[in-house]
């Protein structure tokens, strides 16, 4: 058996994260993971704006 196979499976790029059991969370900490989410779609966000200016920026150059 080879010691790899015992180490945790890292998430392939792009893959979703596990989702959370909100049932046994505080009410503090569904609002600090509320908090976590709201970062992360802002991030998103951000990315997809910095894309579409990207493509704008290619498509003015030729043409399209």
């Amino acid at each position: 058996m080879d010691t790899d196979d015992l180490e945790p499976m890292k998430p392939s790029p792009g893959a979703r994260t596990i989702r959370k059991d909100l049932d046994e969370m505080s009410i503090e900490a569904v609002g600090e993971y509320i908090d976590e989410l709201k970062s992360e779609i802002a991030r998103a966000e951000s990315a997809i704006k910095a894309k579409q200016a990207a493509r704008a920026g290619a498509d003015a150059f030729f043409k399209r």
